[in-house]
């Protein structure tokens, strides 16, 4: 019936812009206004919903669909409320007015990156609740705080918890990336983060003269070694011996030392922003970084901020139920899936390392990937398209 369905568009299109105009901003995002809208939702829709807080004003929400076999292992939907900053001169439209242009483009920030996967999860449960759908395995559909930030208040806390071990989850899917394409894809892995700041001591002095063995020397030294690894990465890229997913990324993000122009400092601090592909050697790669400091010269060390594990692995194949009928529904739909790893990090690590298998999935196509960016943006034919797609997922992979 067009007259219902057009009635259904409008009313997700209508949601959609709401929960846009409805921001939880860093550094200090309003989580209320937002869990509100949602508890809304929520009660309109007719599902279940808990809020948890680890942390004040950090609020996890947790709503529920109840399966008919709910003894079953559930299936997770895992999303974040939180938007990362806005430049607002840099945008055409007011980032958080959820302005329409002419090309049906609904612009602000969230608009990819997440907002719009969390509209379309519960408007695709609206629509299959009121066609009388019942899933066998519960569904949960949870949204974090914090996760741009790392999600230490919010998914590690949750992960952790009793509340998270009592949802009895077996299969989780989360956020990928849009795809520019037509080709949906399916990450099983993230590449792991490594922060760390690399310590250069050296001679100090008045700035006219030349001593040796300072600390401008080393930095020279250090990021030679390191920026001809980052060079020899891009080269393989480049020349498609390697995707971006296979290959060590890393990049100096801060410097820091000094107290005036005509002082040599005795010490100036590199920052680096380092990621490992799952099959990293991670010995080897440590072993790598030390030997890169000794030689530059005494006084050099490394301080780690953040040294993760490797990412497990959610192995896709017939072992998989929950993979495999997520897959015959995408084939059915005529969805071309590329399972990879993820480049960037994402909550849903912190649940494939309790052991649950997992999967990043977005449902945006033939969509500039502007994550993070100025004018961001999603087009209204590609959300509703969204919308159709979770309509086919989420019973196939909760009747698994």
């Amino acid at each position: 019936d067009t007259d219902e369905q057009k009635f259904r568009d409008d009313q997700a299109v209508a949601n959609f812009r709401r929960y846009l105009r409805t921001p939880a901003v860093h550094p200090n995002p309003n989580y209320a206004d937002t869990v509100k809208f949602l508890v809304e939702q929520a009660e309109e829709i007719g599902l279940q919903h808990r809020t948890y807080e680890y942390f004040a004003g950090k609020p996890v929400l947790v709503l529920t669909w109840i399966g008919q076999e709910p003894q079953l292992q559930s299936v997770l939907f895992n999303n974040h409320m939180d938007v990362v900053p806005v430049d607002e001169k840099e945008w055409l439209h007011k980032p958080f007015d959820a302005v329409i242009d002419e090309n049906g483009d609904i612009h602000g920030r969230g608009a990819q990156d997440m907002r719009s996967t969390s509209i379309q999860y519960l408007e695709a449960i609206r629509r299959l609740k009121k066609d009388g759908v019942k899933p066998r395995r519960t569904v949960h559909v949870v949204f974090m705080p914090d996760e741009e930030i790392g999600g230490f208040h919010g998914m590690v806390a949750f992960a952790a918890s009793a509340d998270f071990k009592s949802l009895n989850v077996g299969f989780a899917v989360d956020e990928a990336f849009p795809n520019e394409d037509d080709v949906f894809n399916i990450a099983n892995a993230e590449k792991t983060t490594w922060q760390f700041r690399v310590h250069c001591s050296g001679q100090p002095g008045h700035g006219s003269q030349l001593y040796d063995d300072t600390a401008g020397e080393k930095v020279e030294f250090v990021l030679d070694k390191f920026y001809g690894y980052r060079k020899a990465m891009v080269e393989k890229i480049q020349d498609q011996r390697a995707e971006e997913s296979d290959v060590i990324s890393i990049n100096l993000t801060q410097i820091q030392g000094g107290v005036q122009a005509n002082v040599i400092p005795d010490e100036l601090v590199l920052t680096f922003d380092c990621r490992l592909p799952v099959h990293t050697d991670v010995e080897e790669w440590e072993v790598t970084l030390m030997k890169w400091c000794k030689e530059a010269g005494e006084g050099v060390w490394i301080e780690y901020m953040q040294k993760n594990p490797l990412s497990a692995v959610t192995k896709l194949d017939e072992t998989n139920q929950y993979w495999v009928a997520f897959k015959k529904a995408a084939e059915k739909m005529n969805l071309k899936l590329k399972v990879k790893t993820l480049i960037g990090v994402t909550d849903i690590r912190h649940v494939r390392a309790l052991g649950i298998p997992a999967i990043g999935f977005s449902a945006l196509y033939n969509t500039p990937n502007l994550e993070h960016k100025d004018n961001e943006f999603l087009n209204v034919n590609i959300f509703l398209k969204g919308i159709q797609i979770y309509y086919n997922l989420m019973p196939a992979i909760a009747n698994a």
